[in-house]
């Protein structure tokens, strides 16, 4: 059995920054007659700075190392996911509007993919960049068991997109493997984990179930990968995330001390150890110490 990991609060989304006096279309299938935030998509600057999305609002915030909240900014979009660009841009999954880049020293904000071969996206969800830049996201929209046409895209650094799968039955975070020898993928709506080999020519095949989940309102959702190769797994609608090794073993199971919404979640804090994990029901930051450090992102790779 795994060994079970109380997360604490780390921050709470100050009342003044919750939405009380608008909707916001994003809502469709939550069940909320209104929603005060969505928090998704965490990731650390290389000051400590930790950036979350709010979907339903189109708001990107930032939680300082003290956890004192402000809005980076606000636009008229979804941002689903983010991940930080080793230049300290900031690239964003955003469900309406395709790939975005926010710069948040001038606080401009602008698309890098809105169509590919002159069709639209489904809705893209999360995103990871490889360690020579290249771009992976999930184009989930609202697939799911009834409509498994998720696909999983590479933009490689040169500009070239790349399509991965296009079977996939609602795609949400993904993840590389240390070596990059392949890409992890949750499939939230089967309840499971994929595992895409990446071959030399660009290609995926042998395309796997790493994981089988059960249980829960929803199913996995971000991922995170440490550095003896384990995998962190937000299990949305459980209020948990397992940690597994790198053979797909549950270790520990990280318990949530607030909602179920365990959506997203982000290795920061001492010597990267600690698990920093969204709770978007309640508006939550949550964070737990774990013995094994998170692999450093992209972002973080300043010596390159």
């Amino acid at each position: 059995m795994p060994k079970t990991v109380e997360a604490e609060v780390f921050a709470r989304l100050p009342d003044e920054l919750r939405i009380t006096d608008r909707d916001s279309g994003w809502r469709f299938g939550k069940g909320a007659s209104r929603l005060h935030s969505f928090l998704e998509g965490p990731s650390f600057d290389t000051h400590g700075n930790l950036y979350v999305v709010d979907i339903p609002y189109g708001r990107i915030l930032k939680v300082s190392p003290e956890a004192t909240w402000s809005v980076a900014v606000e636009y008229d979009g979804w941002p689903n996911g983010l991940k930080i660009h080793k230049d300290g841009s900031i690239f964003i999954a955003d469900h309406r509007l395709g790939i975005m880049r926010f710069d948040p020293e001038t606080g401009s904000i602008h698309p890098v993919i809105q169509k590919i071969k002159r069709e639209g996206l489904k809705g893209v969800n999360d995103l990871v960049f490889g360690s020579n830049g290249d771009l992976y996201f999930t184009d989930q929209g609202q697939t799911g068991l009834q409509d498994p046409s998720g696909r999983v895209y590479r933009l490689r650094d040169d500009g070239q997109i790349d399509l991965l799968v296009d079977n996939v039955p609602s795609p949400n975070g993904l993840v590389l493997t240390p070596d990059e020898s392949a890409l992890l993928v949750a499939v939230t709506r089967a309840n499971q984990v994929w595992r895409l080999p990446l071959h030399a020519d660009g290609t995926t095949s042998k395309v796997a179930a790493f994981v089988n989940l059960s249980g829960g309102l929803a199913g996995p959702d971000g991922l995170a990968m440490n550095t003896e190769g384990g995998l962190a797994i937000a299990h949305c609608g459980l209020g948990v995330v397992w940690i597994l090794d790198r053979l797909g073993q549950p270790l520990y199971r990280v318990q949530s001390s607030e909602g179920l919404s365990t959506t997203n979640i982000a290795y920061g804090g001492d010597r990267n150890r600690d698990l920093y994990i969204t709770e978007s029901e309640t508006g939550c930051i949550l964070r737990a110490r774990l013995t094994t450090p998170g692999q450093l992102m992209y972002s973080h790779h300043l010596d390159d």
